[in-house]
């Protein structure tokens, strides 16, 4: 932590109090009043427009992202209100998403609770591991950690390349090989993804708060190796697909991910607690963020991708959110005055553009042309509290440490 003026302080807790204000007046009362099934689990869709979707498919992200969301909140505020959301979206992962049979979670339910897409997605299961290792962390529940254990275990015992490191991305229900790996439509057809990869180094993150195992430290290690050799690019950049061999043969630069890998990657290396991989991967941080920064706009929004030639210029709720942390991180950790500016025009851009006044939450995005997008969820499969949630919870923690 270095010294910081009087007045940053002064701007880094105004920003707490704004962000917290947002998370329990906005984010958090949203999903308790209008995601929840009188059956016990979670309505699966409400479009952009405000309109509930009963017929909706249920995914295995969206709910595992809410059990961390609300099992944090509860954690940083006990408010019980906030448990008894975490305590519901478990039950919903252990008694309805778990395979019993095959292990593993299933990767969608029929709004009857009843499997509709068993195959494995790694990247399902993992955010299943980081929402049970949180409610773990902030309750001690020991069926939390079991069933995240678990999950461990079925992503080691499957997953794990044993012969060129790394972790391949999907399978059968039964654990077999599996045509179409892909993750969402957009993304391409390979054995090996950034995406995925990132989201086991922040669940094996978690899970090392709680669970000091030694293969766990093992991998946690490794995947921040796999950062290091495989995944970032000679310009700062994450490399998004490659083959079983690390080969990636894409052009493609995703802002948002370079941002949140920027502070995910430091705090894996600050949980996993050695000084010499802290020590080459705070070297990493400021290139990996000023390699995002490439698509931070001047108004304070980062940009979503850009495709060789051609940039994605919507403005993607979960890319702001994340833009506010990792600029707030170079601010905490490395001192950076202009972290802490672009964090704070970034959240003026959330404020101006991003965030439902009339009917909550965040909208999906603020399109290139500077329209409001109405046209993807509100809340769904892929629209969930976690990244605006988790924004709000790093700001409000990270100052607490300056009190």
């Amino acid at each position: 932590m270095t010294n910081k003026t009087s007045a940053e302080l002064l701007a880094a807790q105004a920003l707490a109090r704004q962000v917290k204000s947002e998370l329990t007046e906005n984010i958090l009362p949203y999903w308790m009043e209008n995601i929840c099934n009188p059956d016990g689990g979670f309505y699966g869709r409400i479009d952009g427009k405000g309109n509930l979707d009963p017929t909706a498919e249920t995914g295995n992200i969206m709910t595992a992202r809410m059990l961390w969301t609300f099992a944090s909140a509860y954690r940083i505020l006990g408010k019980k209100e906030y448990l008894e959301m975490a305590e519901k979206a478990k039950a919903v992962l252990i008694d309805r998403f778990f395979d019993k049979e095959y292990g593993g979670t299933y990767w969608s339910l029929n709004p009857d609770g009843t499997p509709l897409d068993s195959k494995k997605q790694i990247y399902a299961i993992a955010f299943t591991i980081y929402g049970l290792a949180e409610l773990n962390r902030a309750t001690g529940d020991g069926k939390a950690l079991e069933y995240a254990i678990k999950l461990f275990n079925s992503i080691e015992d499957h997953s794990f390349d044993t012969q060129k490191n790394g972790y391949f991305e999907a399978f059968t229900r039964e654990w077999n090989q599996i045509e179409d790996m892909r993750l969402s439509d957009k993304d391409a057809n390979e054995s090996k993804t950034m995406n995925t990869h990132l989201h086991i180094l922040e669940a094996y993150t978690c899970l090392f708060r709680v669970w000091k195992n030694h293969l766990l430290e093992e991998r946690l290690r490794g995947l921040i190796e796999i950062f290091e050799q495989h995944i970032l690019a000679g310009d700062g950049h994450l490399k998004l697909f490659f083959n079983d061999d690390w080969e990636c043969n894409y052009d493609i630069f995703s802002y948002g991910h370079d941002i949140e890998a920027s502070w995910l990657i430091h705090e894996a290396a600050l949980v996993l607690g050695d000084a010499e991989v802290l020590e080459r991967i705070e070297k990493l941080v400021p290139r990996i963020a000023a390699a995002a920064g490439e698509g931070f706009t001047p108004e304070g929004g980062m940009t979503y991708e850009k495709v060789g030639e051609e940039v994605d210029s919507d403005r993607h709720w979960w890319v702001q959110a994340e833009t506010v942390v990792g600029y707030f991180n170079l601010w905490d950790h490395f001192g950076s005055q202009e972290g802490l500016e672009n964090a704070l025009m970034c959240w003026e851009f959330i404020k101006n553009h991003i965030i439902d006044r009339e009917k909550g939450e965040w909208f999906w995005s603020l399109r290139a042309d500077g329209s409001v997008n109405l046209d993807d969820d509100k809340a769904g499969f892929w629209k969930c509290p976690y990244h605006n949630g988790r924004m709000c919870m790093e700001i409000i923690e990270r100052i607490e440490s300056y009190k």
